[in-house]
């Protein structure tokens, strides 16, 4: 493992991260966690934030106690609460003493958002509409964010771009350059991923489609949708146009977190395999924030890192308690 700043490495022996015997390899570290998983059953408090265009967002408390440090989670791409990395991190973490709320992106909850635009990977507003209000509520109690993939991506771009009390934050598997991980993605056994992620998001948008004229809006027919079959194209399609960019390289170099590290000031855990598959982030990125602390496993897939014997157990919320109880 990668330990990005010598103060940590006294740490390195004990949190060091080692994969399953039989999930060593980057795909079943990221299947099984995926595929193999309870559904969540946790008593979750189901709580609508309007924001402040009208639209909404779902957010899920888990043991809300204003006497405990608060947790924000941030899913990633088509992520919610049913997801498996989810339940096991709020789960994990209310057993250790901290309230923890998931914040839904728009549309991803269950329930479909009002407005014709939904989410994307450097989309800050809402979080940071979301963040404002939990201090608002709760002033005085510490809060830690958490961002798993597109939800990590979307974390880093806030702390680089917004100067927050924020305890601490990890940002876990992050696709830190959108135009490098968009053509990676889109090679070998990757493109298997790709290939589920965009038929979700087809089927998000003919969703969409029932409430919103979006050949009137963006140009995009519905007919069209089905053909969409890379990131490229989609993010070019839809997310670029109903968002307000250029293109979709325009979006990816807006919205990459890769170029908001600099800047970042909140002690920040930053969690990537070398062998992730989505993301594809095989480098420590250049010019780290003295704030950074990156940890980079040779091995862990795609917010997997199943460790322990056999099937292993989930390193990955043992060290997101650690990493919070230290902060």
């Amino acid at each position: 493992m990668i330990v990005s700043h010598a103060t940590k490495l006294q740490r390195e022996d004990q949190m060091d991260f080692k994969p399953s015997k039989l999930l060593a390899n980057r795909h079943l570290q990221t299947l099984y966690p995926a595929l193999f998983h309870r559904d969540s059953k946790l008593p979750f408090e189901i709580e609508t934030f309007t924001l402040s265009d009208g639209d909404f967002v779902d957010c899920y408390w888990l043991g809300r106690d204003a006497s405990k440090p608060i947790v924000i989670v941030f899913h990633g791409l088509g992520g919610s609460y049913r997801s498996g990395y989810i339940g096991r991190t709020m789960e994990t973490l209310s057993r250790n003493g901290f309230s923890t709320v998931l914040m839904h992106f728009r549309g991803c909850s269950g329930r479909i958002n009002l407005h014709p635009r939904a989410y994307h990977s450097g989309d800050t507003g809402d979080a940071l509409e979301w963040i404002e209000e939990v201090f608002r509520r709760y002033e005085g109690v510490r809060v830690h964010l958490i961002g798993f993939s597109l939800g990590a991506n979307m974390l880093l771009k806030l702390l680089g771009t917004h100067k927050l009390p924020i305890t601490s934050a990890i940002a876990i598997s992050p696709p830190l350059d959108l135009a490098l991980c968009a053509d990676r993605i889109n090679s070998g056994f990757s493109r298997f991923y790709q290939s589920i992620m965009i038929q979700n998001l087809n089927r998000f948008v003919l969703q969409k489609f029932q409430h919103h004229d979006y050949e009137k809006l963006i140009g995009l027919k519905k007919h069209e949708v089905a053909q969409i079959k890379t990131f490229w194209e989609f993010d070019e399609r839809y997310t670029a146009p109903i968002h307000g960019f250029d293109n979709a390289k325009h979006y990816y170099k807006d919205s990459s977190a890769l170029y908001y590290l600099p800047s970042i000031a909140t002690p920040t855990l930053l969690i990537m395999a070398q062998d992730d598959p989505v993301t594809c982030i095989d480098f420590v990125p250049p010019n780290l924030s003295s704030s950074i602390e990156v940890e980079f496993p040779t091995q862990g897939g795609h917010v997997g890192f199943v460790g322990g014997g056999a099937f292993g157990v989930y390193w990955l919320s043992k060290r997101i308690v650690e990493y919070l109880l230290n902060s």
